[in-house]
């Protein structure tokens, strides 16, 4: 009963559906042409081949997969890999990483017309979903074909699993048709098995696995020698108010350093006009990256309007701000600044990666900061390079386990 509500509100959606792509296309949050893919009509082919299916919303579940990509992308027994997400950033970022036979598209609507006329073109071999991509639909029309589902670095914590919980019934059928599950954390196993999941193993998060692709070209070089004149304090992941955040915390920085650059990496680049006429209210005066100002001088506050650029940032970062962590939520991930030697800090909310705060805590990485001014106080400009080694040591140990897992999957089903 509640699969057929939940297919006829998808139904009634649908019809509505023409306003709302318009509205995101004109909002930059879809693809003016590969939106169609999400109502599938698939831009691509199949070719011949066994298929390998990997599935993540945006981009940091994307980012976090890629290593283990790569490693099936020189599989010889593997035909073609199939990379699906919802975001056009995360498309984006994608289509800067060279694979030798790797393709994206958009993961369409989850509605069963739409999974039948997917799985019918892809005939994956094997699904794997990441994370919290629980789709009914999709699920089911997998089980009938008899695809082996995998759910990777599984993640369901205590707000989704009482949000399941209330409809036990359902939850049950939808998590019972998974196959294999590889979770991040003791929590989510232990949830996944009360959801019916019946087979469960503890990783590691794979958002730990090291995936370095920056490549420089030479404006960028020309750029980034400047940087090293100025002292950095950057702002990743921002969601609205954490712009103005950072730029508070800039001016009350820029009182003991006159020399002193402040970039912010917003996580949603379609608000930048915004941004920019917010910060400038505080008569500051700002870059942004698109414009391709190669000189500094001046310049208060540098905004990353670019897709995948934030690594060549985090480089010469000494101090980063996490942002959906001041704002009500859950944090973005800390590890790629982490990596590079940076002091971490965030706001109060960081459920969405609380194991990896717990990690940096131990590291005595990071800190909790709630205003610009204990912000400003938390900031360092020196790099701490010691601990770097400990978070590589544990990437590469989860990777291993990881792909000793898939391996018995993926080359048993091919």
């Amino acid at each position: 009963m509640i699969f057929f509500i939940y297919q006829f509100l998808l139904s009634i959606t649908l019809i509505f559906s023409p306003i709302i792509v318009i509205i995101r296309i004109l909002k930059n949050k879809e693809d003016k042409l590969r939106f169609k893919e999400k109502f599938c009509f698939i831009s691509k082919k199949r070719g011949s081949g066994k298929l390998v299916w990997f599935h993540g919303s945006s981009v940091g579940e994307i980012l976090s997969v890629i290593p283990i990509i790569k490693k099936y992308d020189n599989d010889k027994s593997i035909g073609k890999i199939l990379i699906t997400s919802s975001t056009l950033s995360s498309s984006k970022i994608l289509e800067k990483i060279k694979f030798k036979k790797t393709i994206h598209q958009f993961y369409p609507i989850d509605h069963a017309i739409f999974s039948r006329k997917f799985l019918n073109h892809w005939k994956p071999n094997i699904a794997i979903f990441l994370e919290s991509e629980i789709w009914p639909s999709m699920f089911k029309s997998i089980k009938n074909r008899n695809i082996l589902l995998i759910l990777l670095n599984a993640r369901i914590t205590k707000k989704s699993f009482d949000r399941w919980s209330k409809m036990k019934k359902f939850s049950n059928s939808i998590f019972g048709l998974i196959d294999k599950a590889y979770s991040q954390n003791s929590e989510t196993s232990h949830y996944l098995g009360r959801l019916n999941v019946k087979n469960i193993k503890s990783t590691g998060n794979i958002k730990f696995i090291e995936y370095d692709n920056v490549k420089s070209d030479k404006s960028d070089k020309k750029l980034f020698s400047q940087f090293k004149k100025y002292k950095i304090f950057i702002a990743a992941s921002t969601h609205e108010t954490e712009e103005l955040f950072a730029a508070k915390t800039h001016i009350i920085l820029k009182k003991k350093n006159k020399n002193i650059i402040t970039i912010i990496i917003p996580r949603h680049i379609n608000r930048v006009k915004q941004i920019i006429y917010e910060i400038k209210e505080l008569g500051l005066n700002v870059v942004s990256r698109s414009s391709k100002k190669s000189k500094l001088k001046d310049i208060d506050i540098f905004i990353v309007d670019t897709f995948g650029e934030s690594k060549k940032f985090y480089r010469f970062a000494t101090t980063v701000f996490l942002g959906k962590s001041i704002v009500k939520g859950g944090g973005q991930n800390p590890l790629e600044p982490a990596r590079f030697g940076a002091k971490i800090l965030h706001g109060p909310d960081v459920n969405n990666f609380k194991d990896v705060y717990k990690y940096l805590n131990r590291l005595k990485i990071s800190s909790v900061v709630n205003s610009p001014q204990t912000c400003a106080n938390s900031i360092v400009f020196k790099k701490n390079m010691k601990k770097v080694q400990k978070m590589k040591y544990l990437g590469s140990t989860i990777l291993k386990k990881t792909l000793n897992e898939l391996d018995k999957s993926i080359h048993n089903e091919i």
